[in-house]
């Protein structure tokens, strides 16, 4: 499992022409699933970009979660998080998991992450325009 996390201001994500989710502040989470991803990776991840101290505190310092600082979060499938690109130029995705098991992991994912903080959602396996707005910018790669 992979998740890119970004601190965000207002982003969104729209799909054929409708804005499916967006949030003001909080985190952009892109999240990818490969053989092997369980319950117990999930979990784990969701507690982990829960605590991320990536938010500012009153000096400035990169020293508050998003359950200190507030905020929601933007979930996104990202499938193309395991490109492989050792054979050529173009993206490989054999490791990445069939869209079905996938689709049931991301719904899971979701799930976890809704016990700490709100959560906007894209539509899994559609064509979604995010905007992204990345504060810092901040951007943390996450594996399990």
């Amino acid at each position: 499992m992979r998740v890119l996390v970004q601190r965000s201001g207002k982003s969104s994500v729209v799909v054929d022409s409708k804005t499916v989710g967006k949030i003001d502040e909080g985190l952009v989470v892109l999240v990818g699933f490969t053989e092997g991803d369980d319950m117990s990776k999930i979990s784990y991840l969701a507690k982990k970009i829960v605590n991320l101290r990536i938010f500012p505190d009153e000096a400035g310092v990169m020293n508050k979660s998003i359950l200190d600082y507030g905020g929601s979060i933007l979930s996104i499938s990202q499938f193309t998080l395991y490109a492989d690109t050792k054979k050529g130029n173009r993206p490989s995705y054999v490791e990445a998991l069939n869209g079905n098991e996938a689709s049931i992991l991301y719904d899971s994912f979701n799930c976890e992450l809704e016990k700490y903080v709100k959560v906007e959602k894209g539509v899994f396996g559609a064509d979604m325009i995010v905007s992204i707005t990345n504060i810092g910018p901040t951007t943390i790669m996450l594996e399990r």
